[in-house]
């Protein structure tokens, strides 16, 4: 199953995890706020930090999925951002939750790393929601970056959200899908409320053949509504960004990792975008039967290109 804000199911996979018994868990001043981290693989290799998606949905459950191999060569930090996981366990934000702030935490974790192993630079990982962060520190900060890896990433999502829409109201046109079509017909994008973000979800899993069971659907519903007292605003402003017009160009290292079958963020607009952006060094990888959860579903495949080919040069 999948996750993310994107991928609204994240809290069903709250309890089916992977042991993290070896991670060491630290918690750390971020922000004002208590904030924890996981740190797991070779203290002499260089930093790899991940930026989970959502926003809101910790990865630290599925850490070791994307990162067995990795733990090798690397030191592999995870971090659970405010309002997420372990550290909303601790405590919750004292600040009104906005991409400027989550942006402010993601460079003075950054600095808190670097200063603790004594480093100089990281790699920088970001997933989904966690490209929205990843592109705005590679954009001012990138002498902190060995290089940036952009999974299933955010470009234009307003024009991606588009055209998901658009897609799926054409299948339940082709299926006469009465249902599907009146659901789909209130949907506003951006968003306007929980609900049509419920509907584009629920239809976009449907297409993609990961239902939402009916036992599921009212818990779905209320963590949507939950989520969106936190996130709705934050997301519509990643949302409205579009980096073909606001970042041309970046000055450190840049990888993408794109699922051919991504339709939430649209994988024909990131290809697109990897053409115009200007970097030092760049390579996209294709996955044409992967979908959004890339991460994931190409672990072991992901991982040799990290080392074999990103690591290496």
């Amino acid at each position: 199953m999948k996750f993310f804000i994107f991928c609204f199911a994240a809290m069903l996979l709250s309890n089916s995890g992977y042991s993290q018994d070896t991670w060491v868990c630290d918690t750390i001043t971020i922000g004002g706020i208590q904030q924890v981290i996981a740190t797991k693989g070779a203290d002499a290799g260089p930093i790899i930090l991940f930026l989970h998606g959502g926003p809101g949905s910790s990865r630290m459950k599925q850490a070791d999925i994307f990162s067995n191999q990795l733990q090798a060569k690397f030191l592999v930090v995870q971090w659970d951002q405010r309002e997420s996981g372990r550290t909303l366990q601790l405590n919750k934000t004292d600040h009104p939750i906005s991409l400027e702030l989550m942006v402010a935490d993601t460079r003075e974790l950054i600095d808190t790393l670097l200063n603790r192993f004594h480093k100089k630079k990281l790699y920088l990982a970001g997933e989904s929601w966690g490209t929205v962060l990843g592109f705005e520190i590679a954009e001012k900060y990138p002498e902190l970056l060995h290089a940036y890896l952009a999974f299933s990433p955010v470009t234009d999502q307003v024009k991606s959200e588009k055209m998901l829409l658009s897609r799926l109201m054409e299948d339940a046109k082709k299926k006469d899908n009465t249902t599907a079509k009146n659901q789909l017909s209130v949907v506003k994008i951006p968003f306007e409320n929980y609900e049509q973000l419920y509907y584009l979800r629920m239809w976009w899993f449907s297409y993609d053949g990961h239902p939402i069971a009916d036992k599921d659907s009212s818990f779905v519903r209320d963590y949507l509504k939950s989520w969106s007292n936190t996130w709705l605003p934050t997301w519509q402003q990643a949302m409205k960004r579009n980096l073909f017009t606001e970042l041309p160009a970046v000055k450190c290292p840049t990888y993408f990792f794109l699922g051919g079958k991504d339709y939430q963020t649209n994988c024909e607009l990131a290809k697109m975008y990897y053409k115009q952006l200007s970097a030092p060094k760049k390579n996209m990888y294709w996955f044409e039967s992967a979908s959004h959860d890339i991460l994931i579903s190409e672990a072991p495949q992901v991982q040799k290109i990290v080392i074999n080919e990103i690591l290496e040069n």
